[in-house]
């Protein structure tokens, strides 16, 4: 699973607010159940690299926080939202009856396959109207389809819908898709120069899983690089 939206500056905004050291930080993590060393710290407030999500748990927590605080954005999927509620996917898939596995899914694409005992249950945990949850997660999935056509065919297109879905510039939209659509088309590239080649099933087999894995990314990644501007 891709790390959950994080904010460096705001998680350092957030520790100066409180008046805390790293090394104050961590302990206080510490008696959360969740070691870390300062370095840790440091990192993340550097965007080295982000915390996990029961890492962003903890910091919100220690950081007497929101955990959207520390996301730095409204959210817009079942995932986020469930973040800013923080439940972990195994959790919150207990709470409403659900397989793990099949909830886990629906995060991933962005479809829903709740039963609506599910869904009432779903709405209820997320705080949300059954009818904005649903509209969500329809959002979603649209925005999924979109991105798909976008990185296989003409993205140009596909800028303004996608911008108004994301609710980000359009300019910024377009400059995620060119470099998107860039980086699928060098999929496609290497998966046909190894079949024109004659390379083995084996390595044609990995491209095509790094390629399946590339687009479960693809909505994460988009909608990080239109909020940065690509």
């Amino acid at each position: 699973m891709s790390r959950p939206p994080f904010s460096p500056t705001e998680a350092r905004a957030a520790r100066l607010r409180v008046g805390m050291s790293p090394d104050q930080v961590v302990a206080a993590m510490a008696q959360l159940g969740m070691d870390r060393p300062p370095e840790a710290v440091h990192a993340w407030e550097s965007g080295t690299v982000a915390p996990s999500e029961i890492e962003l748990f903890a910091l919100a927590d220690a950081l007497w926080c929101p955990v959207q605080a520390l996301m730095a954005r409204v959210p817009s999927t079942l995932r986020e939202h469930r973040l800013a509620r923080q439940f972990t996917a195994d959790r919150l898939a207990q709470r409403i009856g659900m397989d793990p596995y099949d909830y886990a899914r629906a995060e991933a694409e962005h479809r829903w396959f709740g039963n609506d005992r599910q869904t009432l249950m779903l709405a209820d945990a997320l705080g949300m109207r059954v009818d904005d949850l649903l509209g969500l997660v329809e959002r979603g999935a649209e925005l999924v389809s979109l991105l798909h056509e976008a990185v296989e065919g003409r993205w140009k297109s596909y800028v303004a819908p996608l911008a108004e879905l994301a609710r980000a510039d359009d300019r910024a939209v377009a400059q995620a898709l060119r470099t998107l659509h860039r980086e699928y088309s060098l999929f496609n590239e290497r998966y046909m120069g190894h079949l024109v080649a004659r390379s083995g099933d084996v390595r044609l087999k990995e491209i095509a899983v790094e390629r399946a894995r590339w687009l479960r990314d693809l909505p994460e990644r988009f909608r990080l690089m239109a909020a940065h501007g690509g």
